[in-house]
């Protein structure tokens, strides 16, 4: 039996058939596609909420005992801000952490943008900058723009400049505002790249 399934038999058979009466259809548990949906657009603590809270007991299983990244990024966003839980922001940040040691391209950005706002934790755009190079590499449209950004006001390294530039030049985006920003930090990053890197960057693939 899955420990979703598990936990949800537990949990209707320890309350009185009288009370299901006025539980109403349970939410199905999200899968990993529908997880990667809202990440992308930043929706998962509105989405958590919107479900009445009904999945927490799901959530926190399948990020402690299953250790999913992604239900780990999921549950640590919800104890960092109090959603569903009672707030534990050191808890949070430990288990978005978790998450993102797993390759959760989720948590690194989140937590890329984190240290390079101060946002929870202490402002560092320099350890900012991993987080936002692995987010990048794998794809993740957000920590690309964040890291030209940060490379282009001075912090990282300039070995990290072809990198960004590939990955932004290889990025393919429906956003008519977010091609925009894309081309401007292309043009800014050419600025201070020579032409034969330039070149380089434009040729090789994107696989990672």
């Amino acid at each position: 039996m899955k420990l979703h399934t598990l936990l949800l038999s537990t949990l209707l058979a320890a309350t009185p058939a009288h009370a299901l009466e006025d539980v109403g259809e349970a939410v199905p548990v999200y899968t990993e596609a529908e997880l990667i949906r809202l990440f992308d657009t930043n929706s998962q603590l509105k989405q958590v909420k919107a479900d009445d809270c009904q999945l927490v007991q799901d959530i926190e299983a399948r990020a402690i005992r299953v250790e999913s990244p992604a239900y780990q990024f999921l549950y640590g966003d919800m104890l960092a801000w109090g959603v569903c839980v009672d707030r534990d922001v050191e808890l949070g940040v430990y288990y978005m952490q978790s998450a993102a040691h797993q390759g959760s391209p989720a948590a690194l950005e989140q937590l890329g943008r984190y240290y390079a706002t101060g946002t929870l934790v202490q402002q560092d755009r320099e350890r900012a900058i991993p987080y936002l190079r692995e987010a990048a590499s794998m794809g993740n449209v957000d920590a690309r723009i964040q890291l030209a950004e940060l490379l282009l006001s001075n912090y990282g390294s300039p070995l990290d400049f072809e990198d960004a530039y590939r990955w932004l030049y290889n990025t393919v985006t429906a956003s008519r505002t977010t091609h925009s920003k894309i081309t401007r930090l292309r043009r800014s990053l050419e600025t201070r790249m020579p032409g034969n890197v330039i070149a380089r960057a434009k040729r090789r693939d994107t696989f990672w």
